[in-house]
Parts: C-alpha cells; structure tokens; sequence
C-alpha cells in the first residue's frame, strides 16, 4: 500500500496555485505549495477581476479578505490620440452576482490567497524549494525540491509522494518542460514598461486604452490610490533605456504636468505572448495558468483564465481523490479548458493589433468605430463584453439536452430540431455555460445571493416542482452517495407551500425562492424544467423534469461517477 505525503504537490506559488490548494483545502483534501523564492512576488502584474474569479474566491472562503483590495466595475474605454472614445467596455449586468469587471492590486490578494491556506491542517506552503526532478510511479508521484538558502545556493533535496502533481510555476513551467508538450503561439517582440506610482497624480478611475499612432499606451485607476501606466517601446527604442529618467518623464509628460514629482512604487519591462500547451495533462502531472498558457494583457484576463483552470481542475481532483469518481475524470481536463484559453488568447492578440495600429490604420480604424457606435447592436457588444468568449464547455463532463448523450454538448441544438429544448432567445443552448447568481431566499437565510444555497458540490434543480418527483429509489441512492443537492426553485411567494409539501419527500429538497424573477426567466427562456449543476456551477445537463433519470444517468456517465461497490 502506497504512503503519501499528500495528496497534490501544487508546485509554484502564484494566484493560480493558491487559489488551487485553498480550493482543495476548503473541500478536506490536503496539498502542498512548493515556491522557489522565499517569498511572494511583490510588484503587481493582473490588474483585471472577473465575476467568474470572484465566485472562484466566494467558494475558497477568500472573497471577503480579498474585496478591499478591488474596485468594482471597472469601466474600460479604448481612446484615439486625439482622446477621442472609439468603444466603451461598461456591462451593467450582473449574472453571476458581482459586478463583470473589478481593478484590483495583484500582489495584496496573492497574499491573502496565501494566508488563507493556514485555515486547513491539510495544506502546506513552503518557500525556498525549487523544484527539480518529477517521476511518476503511475500509482503515486515523487517530486524532487531542492531547499535553496537565502542566497539562492542549495542545502539538499527533499522529496513529496502525492498522488498528483500540478504545475503552476509560470510561462517557464519546469513541469510543462518536463511533460514535453508543446507550447504552441508566438511571442510578439512589442516591450511594454509598466510604471505603478502612488498618490494617483490624475484621479480618474478606470481604465483608457489609448490606442495612439505615436505610442500606444494604457492608464489605468487602481485601489488604494495607485494608477499605473503602461507605454509600447518602439523597436528603436533599447529595453536599457527605461533607466534613464529624462526617456521616463517624457513617456508621462503627456499624462501629469509634473512627472518628476511622481513617487513610482514599480516599474518593469515586459513583453507580450500568446501561447498555449497542447496538452495540459501527462499521466498524474497537470499545468495550469502561465505554465498552460500565456495571453497579452490587453482584456486582463491571464490571471481569471488560471482561476478557471484552478476552478476546473479542482473539483475533479476531489472527487478523484474522495473515490467518488474514476480517474478517467481527470481527462476532461484538458479538453474542456484547453479550448477557451486558446480562444481568450486570439482575442486578445486581436485587441492588441488594435491598439498598435499605425496612422493609416488608425485613421481606418477610428472611422470604423464612429460608425459601428451608430448601431446599438454593434456598440452594445463592446459595451456589454460580448466580444469576450465566455467558457462554454461543448466536450466533458456535460450532457447533450436532446439526446442525452454523455460527453457532449454541442449537437441537437438547432432551432426545430427539438422545440421544446431550443432557447427561444435563438441562443445556444444552456448545457456548458455557468449557471446564473441571483438573489433569493431559503427558510434559512433571507435575500442571499444563490450559491450560498446550493454549496460547493453537485446540485439537481427544477423549477417550481418536486425535484424528486421522476426519481427511482436507485436514483436517489446515487443522489445520496455522490452528495447530490436536491433543490426546487419556486417564485417567492410559493416558497412556504413548497416547503410544507416537500416535508414529506422521499429526500431532502431545499426550497429557494426567486426574488428577482431571474430564475424563472432563465428557465422560460430556455424552455426546460430541469438542470444539473457540476459543483463548478457549470450546467452538466438540462432538460424536461420528466427526463430527470436519464439526465442524472447521463452526467454521472459523463463525470465517471462511481457506482455502489466500486468504491473501496
């Protein structure tokens, strides 16, 4: 029987491999952070919070630790040379409870990611080892750290077991290299130098891309009164010369009236990349983040793609790890992230082609613009983010809504082919999207926002019915065993009936109450009566509640759900 010293090694102490430990931690599993330096990074990189990380940071327990250090609703608008506004990025809606966009100062939430791992006596962060050496056993993995002193020379090596490994250690992943993946994209050679000051000089809040012939730049309004620049080098232009003061106020004399008087706190040199691993699993070794790829910064979205990663990954480690699924899970990894992140990477490089454009395009680009904020359709997919490829999981564990299908969400769902399964939006379908956050209401707790209801795990929901209804006694024991929330969304003032009838059901239902009437929107529109939620809130399955068997047999097929005797 094999020992181990934990169950995951999560190697790099990054937002991506602490958001991963505190998610395993939270759900009782132990984890070990390995970190090359002996501390955490201190100058600040992302400055782009998404909804989708935040929901991330609600489920790990850290989002009240971290909210002081964000500004919600970040306003984004992309300006000519002239300050003129060609596009403004400004969605008001709020579908998953937050605000879309927050600013926020990377190197201050990091540390309370950190800090936040001390919560759980299964997790473990050491600083000072660098990772050297992975074997997998097949049954179990070692990894070889060297303990670096504070000069950075090496005292001896140490080795974990753990059952697996995940690599978060950043573009120049020691454990992508040691997978043999490729790492598909380009590097642009464009620099940037990113100047951070204190004491915000201009006041603005938010966010200007200034798309400018003479040097594209960006200026952005962040917590805590900092506001940061970032200015394109041009290819004449030596990386060295961002040393020489006189090279630096002239890049800020554009922006402040006095740049010498500024107090810079940080100030780098960097460049752009988009690139992507064709593989983010070898055997039990994985890689997630920077490690699995890397986007340009222009849509702020490298630190929320690594979030998802972590979010993705661990519920499925988990359930792995708990024996309440095959191994055969973990290979839905890949499939269902790999394909957003190459998607959010195109986009971004698109955005940046906009920014960089010369006179001539420029001057096309700007007339484009004025004319396309002439058609509320076409100004209103700036405004609303429409243009960012929200995650959409057509491949894993995901169940087709017309026939069923394990695996798949990406056939049957064509306007006629089955009415009663068509969004009558003439949208796609629900199955693979995140499940909305409204505000709603329990026996329990009154005006909440709705995952504070259904928890962490898997959850099984109809609207306005007992979801229990259409479910064998067989299926119930599969709802038991795998902790399966039972829950029927009802309009608030149902709520109490629905809790007298559901005393008596054959397992527990909770009643949640739509207050806002979003709920039952959601379900009008998309002409169902029935979802499974995965517990990443992703929809696994939606349909008739008369179908709720064979949707149940269905995800528990696609997510390899283990059966009565197959857990030892």
């Amino acid at each position: 029987m094999n020992t181990y010293d934990t169950d995951v090694v999560v190697i790099g102490a990054g937002p991506v491999g602490l958001t991963l430990a505190n998610l395993l931690g939270a759900r009782g599993q132990a984890a070990t952070v390995l970190e090359a330096r002996h501390e955490l990074i201190d100058y600040p990189r992302g400055v782009g919070l998404d909804d989708e990380s935040i929901r991330t940071l609600v489920t790990a327990g850290l989002w009240e630790k971290v909210r002081p250090f964000t500004v919600p609703h970040h306003v984004v608008r992309l300006v000519n040379g002239r300050g003129q506004v060609l596009a403004t990025n400004d969605p008001q809606t709020q579908e998953f409870g937050h605000p879309r966009k927050h600013g926020f100062i990377q190197p201050l939430v990091d540390r309370e990611l950190a800090t936040g791992l001390s919560r759980f006596p299964k997790t473990a962060l050491h600083y000072g080892h660098r990772v050297v050496d992975i074997k997998d056993h097949g049954d179990r993995v070692v990894v070889g750290a060297e303990q670096l002193d504070p000069d950075g020379g090496a005292s001896r090596t140490v080795s974990f077991a753990a059952r697996y490994v995940v690599g978060c250690e950043g573009g120049g992943s020691f454990t992508r290299k040691w997978m043999g993946v490729g790492f598909e994209g380009r590097s642009p050679s464009t620099r940037w130098v990113v100047i951070d000051v204190e004491n915000d000089p201009v006041g603005t809040p938010s966010v200007y891309l200034g798309a400018d012939p003479r040097r594209p730049y960006v200026s952005i309004g962040l917590p805590q009164g900092v506001r940061r620049w970032e200015f394109m080098l041009r290819d004449d232009e030596p990386t060295e010369l961002v040393d020489d003061p006189a090279f630096m106020h002239s890049l800020l004399a554009r922006h402040v009236p006095d740049p010498a008087a500024l107090n810079i706190i940080n100030q780098r040199t960097f460049t752009h990349h988009g690139r992507v691993a064709t593989d983010f699993r070898k055997g039990r070794v994985f890689i997630a983040g920077d490690a699995a790829h890397l986007m340009p910064v222009w849509l702020g979205q490298g630190w929320n793609s690594g979030i998802r990663d972590a979010t993705n990954l661990a519920w499925k480690l988990t359930a792995v790890l708990r024996g309440e699924a095959d191994e055969s899970l973990l290979d839905t990894y890949t499939a269902e992230r790999r394909k957003h992140a190459s998607d959010m990477i195109d986009v971004n490089m698109a955005a940046g082609t906009v920014m960089k454009m010369g006179h001539v395009g420029g001057r096309l680009r700007d007339v484009s613009a004025a004319a396309l904020n002439l058609v509320p359709k076409w100004k209103s997919y700036f405004t609303e983010l429409r243009f960012k490829p929200m995650p959409r999981y057509a491949t894993g564990v995901v169940v087709d809504q017309v026939t069923l299908t394990p695996g798949r969400a990406d056939a049957g769902f064509k306007r006629g082919r089955l009415a009663p399964f068509t969004d009558s939006a003439g949208g796609t379908s629900p199955v693979g999207l995140q499940f909305i956050q409204p505000r709603v209401s329990t026996a329990d707790a009154a005006d909440t926002l709705l995952d504070e209801v259904i928890g962490d795990w898997w959850t099984l929901a109809t609207w306005g019915t007992d979801p229990t209804a259409h479910l064998s006694a067989a299926d119930l024991d599969l709802v038991r065993r795998h902790r399966i929330k039972l829950v029927s969304f009802m309009p608030e003032p149902q709520r109490a009936w629905a809790e007298k009838r559901h005393a008596d059901s054959p397992a527990p239902v909770t009643v949640v109450g739509d207050l806002t009437g979003a709920l039952k929107d959601w379900f009008d529109l998309r002409a169902c009566g029935l979802v499974v939620l995965r517990p990443d809130r992703f929809v696994a399955a939606a349909s008739l509640a008369a179908q709720a068997p064979r949707a149940l047999a269905a995800v528990a097929t696609a997510a390899s759900l283990t059966r009565e005797g197959d857990r030892g």
